[in-house]
């Protein structure tokens, strides 16, 4: 077996210089966060041009029709991230997740900037939708890669005693892109007419992201990799084989990762999607004020997603995770109850499910990233991350939407959040406390001479320190 006390000693120093150096902390927190920003920053101006996207792109004769292609083009985008997830997550463990993170943002980035160059329907005909489709598989596949990247990357930058909550900064990361994409899309509703939108505003904040991109890649290019992977580099440690060692070794640390991040992306699909839908719909609510609870549930997430994290390092990731399961359990359904009593009820509702959201936020990334050994930590959390996505965040309104058509019900998503609840519960339960402890484990280390390291067992939850 390893040595425990080479391991603490590995961890000790590690832990040392990452202390000693705040202003290299936060750039690899700028590093880490700015990709999933310019990552959801993208596709909420996509959304929310969707109507606009279907006039350029799609023929004329059938406005439904185009609005359904162009969210259909969104789906393809999203259902092809689990295999940018099983290339660039192996791969980041094999060559380091810096050069991944690069990578990543580059791809992104180039094709953003292609979709706001790309001619209409009108100039090209055929080859519009055509070329809009390709250029979002791009997208899609550069995006299957990172938030595993970005997670590993941060929880390996972090000193073990803030690292919750210098992890949560990749989900700040995502709720102000989200905004940026919403203010975007306001202001040029307010500063262009429809037809000027039409014509090229729409355009603007596709080429305002690629440079956003250009910046990140800049600042990813110029850190260095992270102690861990630097770590496996200097004892000939590094996986060739991640995909393969993943499924063979930390199967079970797959399906505790895909069980937390099932839970998590329900919740933010219904919370900051499917709920402005849900009140326009059903409960009679305005657009606007639909939308302005929206933004507000996404501000009380930018205070609360890194209170959270920094909570878990103080408590532990097991009690932050467990409780925000339970209370999701018991209030999901009196959550939907409330919302029928009026808008007061509606706002109640709303922001005390986006609490809960937040704790989930603040504590799944770290939780998981620490419970992959360091050889496959960028695959697993790849893979789980993406694959769940694909299932359970992109069908979130199609299914609510199918089962209140189906039930008559409106309560509906109350249970459906319930079934959530429960799947993120039973993994949290399964899982040991990792808070404090070394990101090291025995599967990562140089084994003893005619052993293989990949074949031992990974000591789940971390080196004890």
């Amino acid at each position: 077996m390893s040595d425990p006390t080479a391991r603490s000693a590995a961890d000790t120093a590690r832990d040392a210089a990452v202390q000693a150096d705040p202003a290299s902390l936060r750039r690899s927190v700028a590093a880490g966060a700015i990709g999933v920003f310019v990552h959801w920053f993208d596709w909420a101006v996509y959304a929310y041009l969707a109507t606009t996207i279907a006039t350029v792109f799609f023929p004329a004769e059938d406005e439904v029709a185009g609005v359904l292609s162009v969210f259909a083009v969104f789906a393809v985008s999203f259902g092809i991230r689990p295999l940018g997830a099983l290339v660039f997550g192996p791969l980041g463990d094999r060559i380091g997740r810096r050069r991944t993170l690069s990578i990543v943002i580059i791809v992104m980035s180039i094709a953003t900037l292609v979709i706001g160059l790309l001619p209409g329907y009108r100039t090209i005909g055929i080859a519009a939708p055509i070329l809009l489709v390709a250029v979002r598989l791009v997208q899609g596949f550069a995006a299957g890669g990172e938030f595993g990247s970005a997670a590993s990357f941060l929880a390996e930058h972090s000193p073990r005693s803030r690292r919750g909550f210098g992890v949560s900064w990749l989900e700040v990361g995502s709720l102000l892109g989200f905004l940026a994409g919403s203010l975007a899309f306001y202001l040029l509703s307010v500063s262009l007419t429809p037809e000027q939108i039409t014509a090229w505003g729409w355009r603007i904040p596709f080429l305002i992201a690629a440079p956003m991109g250009v910046i990140g890649y800049v600042i990813r290019t110029k850190i260095e990799d992270t102690p861990e992977y630097r770590a496996l580099e200097a004892t000939d440690s590094v996986s060739r084989s991640p995909v393969a060692e993943l499924f063979r070794v930390n199967l079970r640390q797959l399906l505790q990762a895909a069980g937390l991040m099932t839970m998590m992306h329900v919740l933010f699909y219904a919370v900051l999607t499917y709920l402005v839908n849900y009140q326009t719909e059903h409960l009679g609510h305005s657009a606007e004020s639909a939308a302005l609870l929206s933004t507000f549930a996404s501000l009380l997430g930018l205070v609360l997603v890194p209170a959270f994290g920094r909570l878990s390092d103080r408590v532990g990731r097991k009690p932050v995770m467990v409780g925000a399961a339970i209370v999701l359990l018991v209030a999901a359904t009196p959550a939907y109850l409330l919302m029928q009593t009026g808008m007061a009820g509606t706002v109640v509702a709303a922001l005390g499910l986006a609490v809960i959201l937040s704790a989930i936020l603040g504590t799944h990334a770290v939780w998981a990233a620490e419970t992959f050994p360091t050889r496959t930590r960028q695959g697993g959390l790849s893979i789980a991350y993406n694959i769940t996505a694909a299932l359970f965040a992109g069908t979130v309104p199609f299914f609510m939407t199918v089962l209140i058509s189906a039930t008559g019900s409106l309560l509906v998503p109350g249970p459906y959040l319930m079934v959530a609840a429960v799947i993120g519960l039973v993994a949290a339960l399964s899982m040991r406390e990792t808070a404090g402890r070394g990101l090291l484990q025995d599967q990562d280390l140089p084994a003893r001479s005619g052993e293989d390291a990949s074949a031992r067992p990974a000591s789940a939850g971390g080196a004890r320190s």
